[in-house]
């Protein structure tokens, strides 16, 4: 008895200093070890519960997002080019107008007798004129004769050219006052539509004053101007120089969708430093009239679309020193850790380039209380059991 207990005593310590010398040997017991002990561990602790859904594949767009305004293609104010009393409104405050529809009307009385007047001395410089011409004619003839001395045809030619100056300023103060008469009547410059009427009826005005008597804003089209990152700047190039281009759809702060797209046109040639983001603008017909001047919106522009691409909840990315990474569910109810590389991320679902692949389901929440090999029981928000969930296709 003591000797096999000697030999078993020897065998031990020869293990052990094999165990110690050794070290590949050393930690292929050390790994059966730990494997050993982890599912002793995982069998006396309860299941995980988890949020799961399933890895899906479809075609994907790819859209950037920007915050932005709305801003008005041509705003013009109103202001009279002649002194004047207002006669006539002919609009009302927010009105429609389209180019040429009547505004106001001043008074035109005072204008009417200074074109009669300027009409009147054209009229009587005309009649001198033709009488400077006979002068002229009949001295000419008398000169040739010997009649008349040269210094009469001289004065008659003289007058002549005065009167015929004369009614040049006579002809160019009839077109003033014709002129000034059509300034009474104020039409719009602009299809648009106006805000305040800011001069009503017996008010008097004066040639461009200070304050405007309404402002007309074009409403149709619109320009929408927002930003973007300045890492999407090339592509953003490249495809609006392209036969396809590049379009915009956008919402109000209020949640409200803009039914309208409209076609990117411009990109800023300044990147702001401070945000990292470069201004872009959008034209949008804005047929219903929802986009008002000023307004706050959200800009979407769908860069591309990817094609059947592996899709997966963003929440189910996961992040270590090693890279991103993400919890699988496997058949047996447990879970493997496993390496993922993504591409683009819009709103709340992720591109997998690789690790990942359709149909497989992974842990979209709970991820705190896992580890390789954790046996996990998935459960709705309200902590309910629940089927495997996919992403939508």
């Amino acid at each position: 008895m003591r000797i096999l207990i000697g030999v078993i005593v020897l065998l031990m310590l020869g293990g052990y200093g094999y165990y110690r010398s050794d070290t590949q040997f050393r930690a292929f017991v050390d790994s059966r070890l730990d494997t050993t002990q982890a599912k002793k561990a995982a069998k006396r602790r309860p299941p995980a519960p988890v949020r799961i859904a399933t890895v899906g594949r479809r075609d994907f767009p790819v859209i950037i997002e920007g915050i932005g305004n709305v801003r008005a293609l041509s705003t013009v104010e109103i202001k009279s080019r002649i002194d004047g009393q207002v006669m006539e409104a002919a609009i009302k405050d927010g009105q429609q107008v389209e180019k040429g529809d009547l505004l106001f009307r001043l008074d035109d009385r005072p204008l009417n007798a200074q074109l009669h007047q300027a009409e009147a001395i054209l009229a009587r410089d005309n009649a001198n004129l033709e009488k400077a011409k006979s002068d002229v004619e009949r001295y000419t003839m008398l000169a040739k004769k010997g009649i008349s001395p040269q210094t009469k045809l001289e004065e008659a030619v003289s007058s002549l050219a005065s009167l015929e100056a004369a009614i040049r300023a006579s002809q160019a103060a009839v077109d003033l006052a014709r002129l000034n008469l059509g300034y009474a009547t104020i039409l719009a410059p602009i299809s648009g539509r106006i805000g305040a009427v800011l001069l009503t009826p017996g008010n008097m005005v004066k040639a461009n004053d200070t304050q405007a008597m309404l402002i007309i804003t074009q409403l149709r089209p619109v320009n929408v101007i927002f930003a973007l990152p300045e890492k999407y700047l090339g592509e953003l190039r490249e495809r609006m120089g392209s036969k396809a281009g590049l379009y915009v759809s956008v919402s109000t702060e209020g949640g409200q969708t803009i039914n309208e797209r409209g076609r990117l046109f411009f990109i800023n040639n300044v990147v702001d430093i401070s945000t990292g983001t470069i201004q872009v603008m959008a034209s949008f017909d804005n047929k219903n009239g929802k986009l008002v001047p000023g307004q706050f919106i959200r800009a979407a522009v769908t860069l591309q679309v990817l094609p059947q691409a592996v899709i997966a909840p963003t929440k189910a990315i996961q992040m270590n020193q090693k890279g991103r990474y993400a919890w699988v569910l496997r058949s047996d109810g447990t879970v493997e850790s496993r390496s993922v590389e993504i591409g683009p991320i819009i709103g709340g679902e992720t591109v997998i380039t690789s690790g990942l692949h359709e149909g497989e389901t992974i842990v979209t929440d709970g991820q705190l209380r896992l580890y390789p090999g954790a046996p996990v029981e998935p459960v709705d928000a309200g902590g309910k059991l629940e089927q495997r969930k996919k992403v939508q296709s």
